[in-house]
């Protein structure tokens, strides 16, 4: 289950609730493998709106640790996003960017204001924000952590052509400022916890990167720390010319490229809720995972329902055996 925003912050301080809670180990008892909480913000100020969850403070850590209880007790892996929103915050007078560029969208919180950017000082205060992040969500007990560079979010922002026209040296190297993050992360993570790096692999904004710009990039992220990269596209700023596909297994295209080029574990995603699909992506496209998130959404228990339909080999809940057939 790839991470899908919740918005159900009970009093705007970013710990999980009792729905976060009964939501993750719902999808858990439903047989998913894997389970990646949603974004999870760095500081208050870096969420998408105050409804979002974060992780900046030690006080939250024993909330999380009783929502990885919940994903383990009933079977699955749990990973966490690490992630700022960057300009797409929309509750904050005033967000933070690696430049001024305006990000001219209105999204169904409300139009987004006019960034300022990040001083250097700032930037580097910002890595250790996701440093600290990353140590509270390994004390919490996440099995893997992910960092969020995709859907125009900081990192995003950091490494885009269009968006990041600083002079200094995080204009210069447009891979430092992620690079700095992975690295900072990965000091805080026990040998063997896999580090997933979520990207764009192609911007839809007139004049955004192509693939090839994200593979370069991403070699820099490989080299700096990333295991696992979980590969989507988009949500820089509104669709230009090019608009993203809407059909099945859009984006499959794009995770191949990244295993073949770096030979590391992939996540594919976008509209893979149809068993029949994932599971021939699976076999036939040399894609490690499938994430399935609307269909979850949908669906606590798609899983058991997906191997159920392709194989009818799975042992379901004793509670529910009556039912699932």
């Amino acid at each position: 289950m790839p991470p899908m925003c919740q918005y159900s912050v009970d009093k705007k301080d970013g710990t999980p609730t009792e729905w976060h809670y009964v939501h993750y180990a719902s999808r858990a008892v439903g047989g998913t493998g894997l389970i990646i909480v949603e974004m999870t913000n760095v500081e208050p100020d870096g969420r998408i709106t105050d409804y979002c969850l974060g992780l900046w403070d030690d006080a939250q850590i024993p909330a999380y640790k009783r929502l990885v209880q919940g994903i383990h007790d009933n079977g699955a892996k749990a990973a966490i996003q690490i992630a700022h929103a960057g300009r797409k915050a929309t509750d904050v007078e005033t967000p933070v960017s690696s430049s001024e560029t305006p990000l001219e969208e209105a999204t169904k919180f409300g139009p987004v204001r006019y960034p300022r950017a990040l001083s250097h000082e700032e930037v580097k205060e910002m890595v250790n924000k996701y440093k600290e992040s990353a140590r509270r969500a390994v004390e919490a007990g996440f099995d893997a952590i992910e960092i969020h560079g995709a859907h125009g979010y900081l990192i995003h922002q950091f490494h885009s052509p269009s968006i990041n026209k600083r002079t200094d040296e995080y204009g210069q190297d447009l891979s430092l400022f992620g690079c700095e993050v992975i690295q900072a992360v990965k000091s805080v993570m026990p040998e063997g916890m896999p580090l997933i790096f979520r990207i764009s692999a192609r911007e839809y904004m007139d004049g955004g990167y192509d693939l090839n710009y994200a593979l370069k990039i991403s070699e820099a992220y490989k080299n700096a720390g990333v295991d696992v990269f979980h590969i989507s596209t988009g949500g820089e700023a509104p669709a230009g010319k090019d608009k993203p596909g809407n059909y099945p297994g859009y984006q499959v295209s794009f995770a191949r490229a990244f295993k073949e080029k770096f030979n590391v574990p992939v996540i594919a995603v976008g509209i893979l809720d149809d068993a029949a699909t994932a599971e021939m992506t699976l076999q036939n496209d040399g894609i490690d995972m499938v994430a399935v998130g609307r269909g979850m959404l949908n669906d606590p228990y798609w899983a058991i329902h997906a191997v159920k339909q392709l194989r009818d080999e799975i042992e379901v809940p004793k509670q529910y055996e009556r039912g699932i057939r």
